[in-house]
């Protein structure tokens, strides 16, 4: 059986993640607050806060405003522009199909 906290919000996936069980367990399990929130002195990540505190969403997929804004700015300062670019465009292909073939079967395809 595949964990479904594993599935962030935003379209990753913890599993593949290098911190994953070294510094997070993951952004369900951490319920939005992973590691790096703390690096960038904020609570909860933008994206976990108003997809699933404020709009009572699984992930961004379904909300009918992705790609938003905040979807469109919040940025790993490591990633170079083309990186960031390619990851904007991955994450949302991936949500958009996870939310056609549901979280369960989009994890077992990830792991």
């Amino acid at each position: 059986m595949v964990d479904a906290n594993l599935a962030t919000v935003c379209g990753l996936y913890c599993g593949t993640c290098e911190y994953l069980e070294v510094q997070c367990r993951g952004c369900g399990h951490e319920q939005g607050k992973p590691f790096w929130t703390k690096g960038i002195e904020i609570e909860v990540c933008q994206l976990y806060d108003c997809c699933v505190n404020t709009k009572h969403l699984e992930h961004c997929g379904i909300c009918a405003e992705l790609p938003c804004e905040m979807f469109l700015s919040l940025r790993d300062p490591s990633l170079s522009d083309e990186e960031f670019e390619k990851s904007l465009l991955e994450r949302q292909e991936d949500l958009k199909k996870r939310s056609l073939i549901g979280t369960e079967q989009w994890l077992e395809e990830k792991s």
